[in-house]
């Protein structure tokens, strides 16, 4: 596999199963991701799609689940018809999830691959960055609000 276009990395307040379930349960996933609603059975080879609206513009993202390895790590492709480019696999992006426990904490690594075509340029890959920092912003804060609300129950 190619380098990654982008990895990002957080640390995460919460255990490695808090995280997992915000990766995998598509209210939580609306709350980090933009609002996009997920829809997906979260099984090897079938399909995910996100629906949503990203600066004024409705979307309808789609891909494939690649991998799905409960607490560790989660894959998907992605194709996103903003881009105006076709689905072809050139055109399509590789996002990776990767979780490892540090005690009460959690490591996520998210790394962007593309599938084939050109590499991105500066310009494009900061975009990325920016979107994904953002992205993982927001996880952080659900899952740490969400652990923060359970241990004062």
């Amino acid at each position: 596999m190619r380098s990654p276009v982008v990895e990002l990395e957080t640390i995460i307040d919460a255990d490695v199963d808090a995280v997992w379930r915000a990766l995998t349960m598509p209210e939580l996933i609306k709350k980090y991701l933009f609002g996009a609603e997920v829809i997906t059975d979260w099984e090897v080879g079938h399909p995910i799609t996100f629906r949503g609206e990203w600066n004024g513009k409705p979307f309808t993202d789609r891909g494939e689940i690649r991998t799905i390895d409960p607490g560790h790590e989660l894959s998907y492709t992605h194709w996103s018809e903003l881009e105006g480019e076709s689905s072809a696999p050139q055109h399509q992006q590789l996002v990776r999830y990767r979780l490892a426990s540090q005690g009460a904490l959690t490591k996520l690594t998210l790394a962007q691959f593309n599938m084939g075509g050109s590499e991105p340029d500066e310009k494009k890959r900061e975009e990325y960055r920016r979107n994904w920092k953002a992205m993982l912003d927001g996880l952080r804060e659900t899952v740490e609000a969400g652990a923060a609300a359970t241990s004062r129950h």
